[in-house]
């Protein structure tokens, strides 16, 4: 009974970390076009943010209660979670997304350069607070290069903003942290009823919950001919939750860094990352190629799951 209670906290808590972000993210893109900020520019900054929220949140709670092998688990497997699923899915339900920029000449390297970044900095073991402090710096250096090539949009474009759109994304942050916070308490509770690791529910059941709202945006900005929003949302929510996520939860305490995330998960990620180079490379990923990522995220999950019996 009391692992059903459990289960139902979960279930609640992830749907108002969810639901939170919805919010936040809707409320955000809002302001950000009242401001003459472009789709694309919204997709990779504010609405890539907003989608790692969720990360961001669980990371810093799973630090505060004792539990940082999560933050890892959480970056790492929401990375491969969103390359593989989130674009493998917008591939298959649209037949091909054809990018309508070159995202090597600045977005790609960025993402690379994160991931090769993350994996030099965990190769002993420990993340410190000078490599948290290197993070931040690049990722402001990500943030400028986008927005000093950024063109306003029309003045008639621009959207009227109301009380309502602040109260929402005040609202959302709240929910977000709340939901966070009991989901963190769940796991642990869960992990050790169960005998299964925090860092395997990380890299499972949280990246996979964390990445909805990633699933839910890109596929309906794909749905809808945005697919620039939607590539730029998995761009930009990989290189937020490397830099971001990771730096932050390590100003709350240290992090720990399993050694089985090192020798599996981290090179499976940076492999999907130049994959997703690869099949980009040609503005445009067909759907025999996002069929081809999903098998990858089936492959990893059994992988993980096999590791965890």
């Amino acid at each position: 009974m009391e692992i059903l209670i459990q289960v139902g906290i979960f279930i609640v808590s992830l749907a108002t970390l969810l639901k939170g972000s919805d919010w936040f993210i809707d409320s955000a893109e809002e302001i950000g076009l009242s401001f003459g900020i472009s789709p694309f520019i919204i997709g990779l900054t504010i609405v890539a943010f907003g989608t790692s929220l969720p990360e961001l949140a669980t990371s810093i709670s799973s630090v505060l209660h004792g539990e940082s092998s999560i933050v890892i688990g959480s970056v790492v497997g929401s990375n491969i979670t969103n390359i593989a699923l989130v674009l493998g899915l917008v591939a298959i339900s649209i037949k091909q997304i054809n990018l309508e920029y070159n995202i090597w000449h600045i977005d790609m390297p960025f993402l690379w350069g994160s991931a090769f970044l993350l994996w030099f900095t965990l190769q002993d073991g420990v993340f410190s607070i000078p490599e948290a402090i290197l993070f931040l710096v690049a990722l402001g250096i990500f943030l400028l290069y986008s927005l000093k090539n950024e063109r306003d949009e029309d003045e008639d474009e621009r959207t009227a903003l109301s009380a309502k759109t602040y109260g929402l994304l005040i609202l959302g942050g709240i929910m977000v942290w709340l939901g966070a916070d009991f989901t963190i308490k769940s796991i642990s509770d869960l992990s050790l009823r169960a005998g299964i690791s925090p860092e395997t529910i990380a890299l499972t059941v949280i990246a996979f919950g964390t990445s909805l709202p990633e699933i839910i945006v890109s596929i309906s900005a794909a749905k809808k001919g945005k697919t620039s929003i939607a590539v730029g949302n998995v761009l930009g929510s990989n290189i937020f939750n490397t830099y971001c996520v990771m730096a932050f939860a390590r100003f709350f305490g240290e992090l720990e860094i399993p050694g089985g995330i090192l020798t599996f998960s981290l090179p499976m990620m940076i492999v999907m990352t130049i994959l997703f180079g690869i099949v980009s490379n040609n503005k445009k990923i067909t759907q025999w190629e996002g069929l081809m990522l999903i098998l990858f995220y089936v492959f990893y999950v059994m992988e993980l799951v096999t590791k965890s019996l």
